[in-house]
């Protein structure tokens, strides 16, 4: 096993909210994958999005246990993409990857989406869902969503809705979030002058729990409706350039 450093290669952020039932097996698959397959330093930083469960006590266990994993508590609970910036700013490593904590991503895919993003030459490497472990009902209302955002937005994005990503830690400095942020995450990385790209991702059904993010159908849909109007103000008032930071070698 390759002993986490001061400036990890990678670090893995998964934002948990009431999740106790699944997230133990999710951090071990990705410590047992991670130590297995990659061949760098990384470290996982877990995030407690103001859970009322035992999620705190189990992702302090975890670090307690492991000097790769990394526990972050929020006060109150503020959402998603506030607990992903969270850990964003927490992250040490060059190279940042996100997954759900609800096990249905496959901890395996983030070595192979870092191999294509150096392949490609880009700045984010987003996944596709390929096999869907979803209800039709959800998948082809996520189907309709995409579409819709894709042609306001032009960020030519096949499935925003799968957390499986990595990207380049530098970007995030011209990168800023804002409440539901993460459901654009690939625009805002494309407004801000970076490249993305999509592979195929494996997809898994959730064995537990239940989802803890997000409201009701009508609730979200606003919310989606208002956001998706608010990005594409963004878009149109964007700064485009190209910028090259040079970087210390390790």
């Amino acid at each position: 096993m390759t002993s986490p450093s001061l400036r990890p290669y990678l670090s893995v952020v998964i934002p948990f909210h009431n999740e106790a039932d699944c997230l133990v097996d999710v951090c071990e698959e990705v410590n047992e994958v991670l130590s297995r397959v990659l061949n760098r330093s990384w470290e996982l930083v877990m995030v407690d999005d103001g859970s009322e469960d035992s999620t705190p006590k189990l992702i302090d266990h975890l670090s307690d246990r492991n000097p790769h994993f990394r526990a972050i508590h929020l006060f109150p609970n503020s959402g998603q993409s506030a607990a992903l910036e969270a850990g964003f700013r927490a992250a040490r490593g060059k190279i940042v990857g996100t997954l759900d904590g609800d096990g249905q991503n496959d901890p395996a895919d983030i070595p192979e989406l870092i191999a294509e993003m150096e392949r490609r030459k880009v700045d984010m490497m987003c996944g596709i869902r390929a096999r869907r472990a979803d209800s039709w009902a959800r998948k082809a209302m996520s189907r309709v969503a995409n579409r819709i955002r894709s042609h306001v937005l032009q960020d030519n994005i096949t499935d925003v809705g799968c957390s499986m990503r990595v990207f380049r830690r530098s970007c995030m400095k011209r990168v800023r979030f804002y409440r539901n942020a993460h459901r654009f995450f690939p625009a805002l990385f494309i407004m801000a002058g970076f490249k993305v790209a999509e592979a195929p991702v494996r997809h898994r059904p959730r064995l537990k729990g239940e989802s803890k993010y997000g409201g009701g159908f009508r609730s979200r849909a606003l919310v989606g409706v208002l956001d998706l109007f608010g990005n594409w103000w963004l878009r149109k008032r964007a700064l485009r350039y190209g910028m090259i930071e040079h970087e210390p070698a390790e």
